[in-house]
């Protein structure tokens, strides 16, 4: 049995910190694309505030060197941002122990959300036991104000994606951005089976299998059975 934690760092050194700081009505989340090197990728899904203030926000950070915005859909609005430092970079002044922080990026554990506040992130995660939890934990209790929300036992954690295959994830991401989903659309189902150089019958079937997938894992885990009467 796993662990699932929630749980708070407290460290305004954190990156998008300052964004968050500068538009303290939106929601961000964000998710960290560690194939880029020292350097990973920040991708931001920002909910609320205007969009003028947002990127101002953005523009005016000093941990992000650019930013691109890559999909939207109504007040939310989805952006790719380049960071200006790295980890050690940007957190070296708060934290001593840079050798454990580059440590945490082999903990045994999968990091599922994380939401930028005004000072610091609010992150949930799976651990595989007691111990990675603890490593994770007590780094952050040695080197910033750590606050733990919730700490329950649950099955063996899956992998990101809610069941998804990377095809399909890449099918849903590639007509994200490209505005398949927006309304009106903005690219085509044709379009965007072009950019993954798959056919448009292909794309349209990975795409219901993924969206499909995503009900089953997450809406219809909610719903009660509709009475048998309300079925035919």
């Amino acid at each position: 049995m796993g662990l699932v934690a929630e749980f708070q760092i407290y460290c305004d050194a954190l990156p998008l910190v300052s964004v968050a700081n500068a538009v303290p009505d939106a929601s961000i989340v964000c998710s960290l694309q560690y194939n880029h090197g020292r350097r990973p990728l920040f991708l931001a899904t920002v909910t609320g505030s205007s969009e003028q203030a947002v990127e101002r926000a953005l523009t005016d950070a000093y941990d992000v060197q650019e930013w691109t915005r890559i999909g939207t859909a109504g007040d939310t609005r989805r952006y790719q941002a380049v960071p200006a430092l790295s980890f050690e970079e940007q957190l070296g002044g708060q934290i001593d122990d840079l050798s454990g922080l580059e440590a945490l990026a082999t903990a045994d554990a999968i990091i599922e959300r994380i939401t930028v506040t005004a000072d610091g992130w609010e992150q949930m995660g799976w651990f595989a036991d007691r111990a990675a939890f603890t490593e994770f934990s007590s780094f952050w209790q040695r080197n910033a104000d750590f606050g733990l929300e919730r700490l329950t036992r649950d099955a063996e954690p899956k992998p990101p994606g809610n069941g998804l295959t990377d095809r399909q994830l890449e099918a849903l991401r590639t007509a994200y951005e490209m505005g398949y989903f927006e309304i009106p659309r903005r690219a085509s189902l044709d379009a965007v089976a072009k950019e993954l150089d798959i056919s448009a019958s292909s794309l349209s079937e990975r795409l219901r299998r993924a969206q499909t997938q995503l009900i089953q894992e997450t809406v219809a885990t909610l719903w009660p059975p509709l009475p048998e009467a309300e079925k035919q």
